[in-house]
């Protein structure tokens, strides 16, 4: 009986280092595939020309709708505009809000927590009650309300998605200054008689950073989707090349004969989203974030 038992456990240990190994190996590929693809997009944000050499804004009404083939790799749109050339001309303005939009966030929002953490008392319940307030809206109904009001303009756009991830950098901030305020070192730094401005810029932020950094590429591709969103709506920009959004919007009346306008833009912004958060789970277990 100890035989078998002894040799059903060694089984099921091995089982479970060939699991692991498995899952290690899809991770890692994983991985590279999501560096990968990130990669393509930012080829494709910073010079178009090498991955498409069309250019997006010339119409050939003798090219439309025509379906993905030899000739037109992802079809074209109802103007004869390659899908494809549009996709990765449209891949800077995506990456161009979800950056900005999320740069601007985590700096107001970690500026926010930052400061009501640190000081607490009257000036942490204004900032809470501040934030309470805007978290009273969902992001994207919040990013919404205030590109309606500011205007379809990129810098519109990239405020109204960066205002609108604030409060979650602003809660993280906070909870992370409040946990490390309390640890030996900021308590010795004190007694030492370091400034505020030096005890906080040299032993809590640097201490509180780790969690935000991974926050903020996680939003990069919720401020995409975002954005995306808003085009869709017709709160984007309008230029000459649709971005992302945009060209979903386009495809829209033609989705039952011409998916191709549509389908290939959405399947663009689900694979970055995915990349990005994959990207962001491997940085948070770099830097040990719980």
């Amino acid at each position: 009986m100890a035989a078998v038992d002894a040799a059903a456990f060694t089984e099921v240990r091995g089982l479970r280092r060939q699991l692991r190994r498995t899952g290690v190996s899809v991770n890692s590929a994983l991985l590279y595939a999501s560096l990968a693809w990130m990669a393509i997009v930012a080829l494709a944000a910073l010079i178009p020309g090498v991955l498409a050499t069309d250019d997006p804004t010339v119409l050939d009404p003798a090219r439309a709708l025509q379906p993905p083939g030899a000739g037109t790799l992802l079809g074209t749109e109802q103007y004869g505009r390659s899908v494809a050339t549009l996709l990765v001309h449209g891949a800077r303005s995506a990456m161009v809000i979800g950056l900005l939009a999320t740069t601007f966030g985590m700096l107001v929002g970690s500026v926010l927590g930052l400061i009501a953490g640190y000081l607490g008392g009257w000036v942490d319940m204004v900032i809470g009650r501040f934030i309470d307030m805007l978290m009273c809206f969902p992001g994207v109904l919040l990013a919404l309300i205030i590109a309606a009001a500011l205007g379809s303009t990129t810098t519109n756009l990239i405020l109204a998605v960066g205002i609108a991830t604030v409060p979650g950098f602003a809660r993280v901030m906070r909870g992370q200054v409040l946990t490390v305020r309390g640890h030996l070192y900021v308590e010795a730094a004190r007694s030492n008689g370091f400034s505020p401005a030096r005890t906080v810029f040299r032993h809590i932020l640097p201490n509180a950073l780790a969690p935000s950094v991974v926050m903020a590429t996680v939003s990069i591709g919720v401020a995409i989707v975002v954005a995306a969103s808003l085009s869709f709506l017709g709160l984007g920009p309008r230029t000459e090349v649709p971005d992302w959004g945009q060209l979903l919007s386009l495809g829209q009346p033609y989705l039952a004969n011409s998916w191709w306008i549509s389908t290939f833009p959405g399947i663009t912004l689900t694979l970055t989203v995915i990349a990005v958060s994959l990207l962001g789970d491997w940085l948070r277990d770099r830097l040990d974030v719980e």
